[in-house]
């Protein structure tokens, strides 16, 4: 019996008229940390977004199948029930609903379980030790006046708290400093485990220096031009793009 968690056959994307991913192959297995790793405009957020089953964009052939089932058609709302999960690059303010309040009724949608909130608060503020997070975040309005590691780190405590089965993360580390990078990284090196799989789309190397990923790919024109070990990331550092561009 196969351990996939995520298997991706053959992915042929368009926005409107204009196809993005051209041709998209891969395997995540059950307590793997894969990364997809390219330049800017490559298809990294559009692949994490398709994931999800992102309205704009059209799977026009090819599979995606997440524990054995097919998700075509599948709304985004039940693919997160079903224990799929994703961090935005630029996760957007909720003004009015805070964070625990959020994390209530997401945990409620994902399992179908109501916490009281005495319940939850010790359940989140677990989580907030280990992100290194101060006590008064949890009553915040969501992302409202965030800074940009705030955000990130209140994307990795929805991860502690809801505990979903695939964690994609789309440029998590995108406008961190050094601190909030290796808080943040940390953050989801805790909480990767056998019974749970993470694709971590970015676009630097540097945030692969705290999270140990199994499996490297490099996405370029909407297609996986190379697949290898966590050297891969290393020799991108000092290569650069540009070498891999002849395997378009």
């Amino acid at each position: 019996m196969s351990d996939s968690l995520l298997r991706i056959e053959d992915l042929h994307v368009a926005a409107g008229e204009t196809p993005i991913l051209n041709g998209i192959d891969l395997t995540l297995e059950i307590g793997q940390v894969q990364a997809i790793m390219g330049p800017n405009g490559s298809g990294k957020s559009t692949l994490a977004n398709v994931l999800m089953g992102h309205r704009d964009y059209t799977v026009t052939s090819g599979r995606i199948l997440y524990q054995g089932e097919d998700l075509a058609g599948m709304p985004t709302d039940e693919r997160a029930r079903k224990g799929m999960f994703l961090a935005f690059q630029n996760p957007e303010a909720v003004p009015g609903v805070s964070v625990v309040q959020f994390l209530r009724q997401a945990l409620s949608n994902r399992t179908g379980i109501d916490l009281s909130i005495l319940e939850l608060r010790l359940k989140v503020m677990e989580a907030m030790r280990s992100l290194g997070m101060a006590p008064d975040f949890a009553d915040r309005f969501l992302n409202e006046g965030f800074s940009g590691g705030e955000r990130k780190r209140n994307e990795v405590l929805q991860m502690a708290v809801l505990e979903p089965k695939l964690a994609i993360m789309d440029e998590t580390d995108s406008g961190l400093d050094i601190d909030a990078l290796r808080t943040v990284a940390e953050g989801i090196e805790r909480l990767t485990g056998p019974d749970r799989g993470f694709l971590v789309i970015t676009h630097y190397q540097r945030l692969l220096d705290y999270l140990t990923a199994d499996v490297i790919h490099i996405l370029w024109d909407g297609r996986l031009v190379e697949t290898g070990g966590p050297e891969l990331a290393s020799r991108l550092e000092a290569e650069g793009y540009e070498a891999f561009r002849a395997r378009v």
